[in-house]
């Protein structure tokens, strides 16, 4: 059998406290997660719970204080090269074009100028920009940054796709375009994906797989559920069939008192 893309093993991450200096805070522990070959993974769970933290382990931006992490069988020591990362921040450079900004990972890792433009004006083409070349980031919408964003990921042709809340920010017609245009992708290459969302609905039409995080501190998942809809997929008409409301309630069951949980540790932390 061929080793999991990513495989998180007895993961703890621990940081001194923001709100009381000398204090520690335990974000994740005894998190054990796996994504096979080709397959779409989304991590959901209540706001503060260490979503992102786990993202940033299997990225290699983030060594953990326990366990290890396993790319494809092999322990991972620094950033996780076979891995694209898309941002929920903008990640665009402001004074490149749409088309420079794809270009950039294959220039910054030595592919040649015209090769670089070419592959680069291929994934402008697939993103649907292919009349927006020249355009800065200023000068496009929301839903634009978003589709140059996600070709200067694909661009470099990853083993793994580690995305983090990427469409949070725009509106709703323009994320589900954004949805359906990230399965298509998908669809066509398979890579393996670790997706970072807070919101039920977008993991269920997209995924897989959903995995539920505890609130924390120390949140660690304690719900794993198979999403077993056909694909190919619309994120728009999934959610009005009977098996997507039906695992919207059983996923929601599990995941109700620990958003409630979150809120109230929010509600808290404000006063």
């Amino acid at each position: 059998m061929n080793a999991a893309p990513i495989e998180l093993r007895g993961i703890a991450c621990t940081f001194v406290s923001k709100d009381a200096p000398g204090q520690r805070y335990t974000a994740v522990e005894d998190v054990n997660l796996t994504v096979a070959e080709g397959e779409f993974v989304s991590v959901v769970g209540p706001t503060g719970c260490g979503k992102s933290t786990l993202l940033n382990v299997a990225a290699g931006l983030l060594l953990p204080s326990k366990g290890s992490v396993l790319i494809y069988g092999e322990t991972l020591s620094g950033v996780n090269t076979r891995a694209g990362y898309m941002f929920q921040t903008e990640s665009l450079m402001p004074w490149r074009t749409a088309l420079e900004n794809i270009m950039a990972g294959l220039e910054f890792s030595g592919t040649a100028l015209p090769q670089a433009r070419e592959h680069a004006q291929d994934w402008l083409r697939r993103v649907g920009l292919s009349g927006f070349g020249d355009r800065y980031p200023h000068q496009m919408s929301g839903g634009m940054r978003k589709r140059t964003s996600l070709a200067q990921t694909l661009v470099m042709d990853p083993d793994i796709i580690l995305m983090d809340e990427p469409f949070s920010a725009l509106d709703i017609q323009t994320r589900q375009l954004m949805e359906n245009e990230v399965l298509a992708l998908w669809q066509s290459k398979r890579k393996s994906v670790l997706f970072i969302t807070h919101d039920l609905d977008e993991a269920i039409a997209m995924s897989d797989r959903v995995v539920v995080l505890s609130a924390g501190p120390a949140a660690k998942p304690m719900g794993e559920f198979i999403i077993d809809i056909a694909r190919p997929r619309d994120v728009t008409e999934v959610k009005m069939t009977p098996r997507f409301i039906e695992l919207h309630q059983a996923i929601w069951s599990v995941m109700r008192e620990e958003v409630l949980k979150g809120y109230q540790q929010q509600l808290e932390k404000s006063v």
